[in-house]
């Protein structure tokens, strides 16, 4: 589905991404890990058009996208939770939801209103709250539910459980499990690594903008060594 190679980006005079080279299947989880700095959230910026690439290729189903704006990347069916959650305060719960809607690019509308109000149901109790009422956590499942309505084929998830009660992180996982088994393509960046390689098929670790491990989740759990070196734990 997703094809990144060689991607470089940089701030001003500052080279962020150093040829990263990452690949997610159709139907399948990856994990994108590193500790604070390391490039993680300007690789999703920069394959989402909100960063400039300026050397690789992002690659859509063999179609190159590289450099495409944020909306026709989200036309392709690439549904973006970003760090911070992007709510619209003035907006109500429903608005921040319906707003989004659309099918799918196979013209499917497996997320319906009704549906994210039954994976939220807290949020169903506020509908008419504006944004900027909801706390820290009913704001990060209206962003995620956001992000479900206009039914993607990939999600992204970028600090989805940052600062959260421990009962709220307990429940957006619950919720990630559940967009996995609907055959919804993800890619999780969190801090907590733990979380992220049990929810994920495969991850990648990013050390100073370069790729420094690429394999499978599980077995990457179990290399405490590179664990210990890559993320600092």
């Amino acid at each position: 589905m997703l094809a990144i190679t060689a991607l470089n980006a940089h701030y001003g005079d500052s080279h962020v991404l150093r040829g990263v080279d990452l690949a997610l299947a159709t139907g399948t989880a990856l994990g994108l890990l590193g500790r604070n700095g390391m490039g993680k959230t300007t690789l999703i910026r920069t394959l989402m058009g909100y960063v400039r690439a300026t050397q690789g290729r992002v690659l859509w189903d063999g179609r190159e996208v590289t450099g495409w704006a944020p909306e026709r990347m989200s036309r392709l069916g690439i549904g973006y939770v970003p760090e911070g959650r992007g709510i619209f305060g003035n907006l109500s719960v429903r608005e921040n939801l319906v707003m989004a809607a659309r099918a799918g690019v196979d013209g499917q509308r497996v997320w319906t209103l009704d549906r994210v109000l039954a994976t939220f149901p807290r949020l169903s109790q506020r509908l008419s709250h504006g944004g900027q009422q909801l706390s820290g956590g009913e704001q990060q499942m209206l962003a995620i539910g956001r992000a479900l309505m206009i039914n993607p084929r990939l999600l992204i998830l970028d600090e989805a459980t940052e600062g959260l009660a421990p009962l709220i992180v307990a429940e957006i996982w619950r919720v990630v499990s559940e967009i996995r088994a609907t055959g919804i393509s993800t890619l999780i960046v969190d801090r907590n690594y733990r979380a992220v390689l049990a929810h994920t098929d495969r991850s990648v670790v990013l050390e100073k903008g370069r790729v420094v491990a690429d394999g499978s989740s599980a077995e990457l759990a179990q290399d405490l060594g590179a664990l210990a070196r890559w993320l600092g734990v």
